[in-house]
């Protein structure tokens, strides 16, 4: 059994990689800003 799921893997990862040669890679979510702190205060 452990034999199958090994090939299983190698088989999904062989097939990731020919998607993202042929596509180009899986699209990533964006990172969440990042929020900065502004003095906004007038004097």
């Amino acid at each position: 059994m452990d034999f199958i799921e090994e090939l299983l893997d190698k088989l999904r990862d062989w097939v990731n990689k020919l998607w993202d040669t042929l596509l180009g890679p899986q699209a990533q979510p964006e990172r969440e800003a990042i929020p900065v702190p502004v003095d906004d205060r007038r004097r």
